[in-house]
């Protein structure tokens, strides 16, 4: 059964910077397709990026004013759109525009609700964030001795977090 933001399929990867997160999920996605499931993403980040670069036909695009610019190739196609004075749009507003699949892994967002998973490890020096997120399933850590935890997961086992995963969202 779906979760998430109108009834969207979401799942989430969240935790301090340097924890790990993309490097879980990049491990844990092959064995969510092994299972026929079909799977987008969504990343957040915090700091300005550009997919776009300074000289490069779709970079004059936007820079001479353009709300959007869409680039197309052969083997892929990017909209890119600028917000300029527009707040940043809600994960809602986001999905909103992606195609239906079984699952929308999303990294980042942690204050928004929807089945999370916690990456954490103590070294980072950082509080632990399931203490205080109830939308936290599970945590993916390399500490064995972590106690409190919503489901405590092997973060070097991502065939079990897959698992774990699928199990949640229904599959």
């Amino acid at each position: 059964m779906p979760h998430g933001l109108h009834d969207k399929p979401l799942f989430g990867f969240i935790g301090w910077s340097g924890s790990g997160k993309t490097t879980l999920l990049e491990k844990t996605l092959p064995f969510i397709a092994e299972k026929g499931l079909t799977f987008s993403t969504v990343k957040h980040a915090h700091h300005k990026v550009d997919i776009d670069k300074p000289g490069k036909d779709s970079y004059r695009h936007r820079a001479a004013g353009a709300q959007e610019v869409m680039l197309a190739t052969s083997a892929r196609w990017f909209l890119i759109r600028e917000l300029r004075t527009a707040p940043e749009p809600s994960l809602e507003d986001l999905i909103e525009k992606m195609s239906p699949v079984d699952i929308i892994f999303v990294e980042g967002f942690k204050r928004t609700s929807f089945p999370k998973l916690e990456v954490y490890r103590p070294e980072i020096g950082k509080d632990p964030l399931w203490k205080n997120d109830p939308s936290i399933v599970a945590v993916a850590s390399d500490d064995p001795t972590l106690t409190g935890t919503p489901k405590l997961l092997d973060l070097n086992n991502p065939q079990a977090v897959a698992a774990f995963i699928c199990n949640v969202m229904g599959f």
